[in-house]
């Protein structure tokens, strides 16, 4: 059995990312390290519980004693790095938090990683010949699109938040490791996911559980921003993918080619949840007599995000072609899947 170290695995794509990958690749035990932050959740990870080849540790990836303990003990033969801190407006509030973790924590990873399997530069040890670093990184490295661009692994980077800046920085660290020592590494950058287990913080869950309450939902500036979305175990897919049969050195690009303004996204939901749970807060008064409403009607437009990235769109072509990736969820698909999911989590802040 080979033991890999999984950071950040109690989180939205992790926690979704390891009972995939436990299920599929049956020569891995996983070790789980996540700080369990608000964003970190072990009740994400019920269904391995029970496993034998899982196991969970508590701990900071900025500690570098306690990834070294890690490495030692459990002789990691492998890295999945999903531990970040993610939300860009919490990165424009507290930048500092975002640098300390992603850039710090995964030169503290890469590192002890390079001293463990390897001699000195371009040499391996001899047990350690096959093992690899990889970094789960994000399109927002690639800042903003025009009309009708799309990110490829080629693109030029320019970050144009905190959280985008600290993550490109954890990518060129980990690019140069594989340059400057010989180290194994993978990078894949992703569009936004969605899915299952998904903090309520995020767009998706946001509108799911305000509508659900009645309450506003609240929709940046004009809601003509443009993501590419990519549901979650697609993405995961793809990571499982990669780590086994990707080329050392390279990036690779996932990406669900599923474009939608923000507005299309909230429609969407509303549309879903109009039909699937209409609640009796679901109504309006005309003429004196209540009618059905739409959730629609809490849909409210505030102030835009400073910074905020007009378009993100991937080119996934590469890993389709090289690999044999395909996303099996289009966002149709996808969004009813992630609905039905949020609607056993909130249904109670419906009366």
């Amino acid at each position: 059995m080979i033991n890999i170290l999984v950071t950040g695995g109690a989180g939205f794509i992790g926690s979704n990312f390891i009972p995939y990958f436990l299920d599929r690749y049956k020569a891995y035990n996983i070790i789980n390290i996540d700080l369990l932050t608000y964003a970190g959740n072990v009740e994400n990870l019920k269904e391995c519980e029970t496993s034998q080849r899982y196991k969970f540790i508590k701990g900071n990836i900025c500690n570098r004693e306690l990834i070294e303990f890690i490495f030692k003990e459990y002789d990691i033969q492998g890295v999945i790095h999903f531990a970040a801190e993610s939300h860009v407006d919490n990165s424009i509030k507290d930048p500092g938090k975002f640098i300390k973790t992603n850039v710090e924590g995964t030169f503290v990873l890469i590192d002890t990683a390079y001293k463990y399997w390897m001699n000195k530069p371009f040499s391996y040890k001899s047990k350690y010949q096959k093992c690899r670093f990889h970094h789960i990184s994000t399109d927002e490295v690639y800042g903003t699109l025009n009309e009708t661009d799309l990110f490829t692994e080629n693109s030029p980077y320019a970050p144009n938040s905190p959280y985008s800046a600290s993550k490109a920085s954890a990518d060129m660290i980990v690019r140069s490791y594989q340059e400057t020592y010989g180290l194994n590494t993978l990078i894949t950058n992703c569009s936004n996911n969605y899915g299952p287990k998904q903090h309520n913080e995020k767009l998706i869950p946001t509108i799911i559980r305000k509508a659900l309450a009645g309450e506003l939902v609240p929709i940046y500036g004009d809601g003509k921003n443009i993501r590419d979305w990519l549901y979650v175990l697609d993405h995961c897919k793809g990571i499982g993918l990669v780590f086994q049969t990707g080329v050392e050195s390279n990036v690779y690009n996932i990406g669900g080619r599923n474009e939608r303004t923000n507005l299309e996204i909230v429609d969407k939901v509303c549309s879903i949840l109009d039909e699937q749970l209409p609640c009796k807060h679901n109504t309006k008064l005309v003429n004196n007599s209540f009618i059905k409403s739409s959730y629609r009607d809490l849909v409210t437009f505030v102030g835009d995000r400073p910074g905020h990235d007009k378009r993100y769109a991937i080119d996934a072509t590469k890993i389709e072609v090289e690999l044999g990736w395909k996303a099996d969820e289009d966002f149709n698909s996808g969004i009813e899947k992630t609905i039905k999911w949020y609607l056993d989590e909130y249904k109670q802040l419906c009366p």
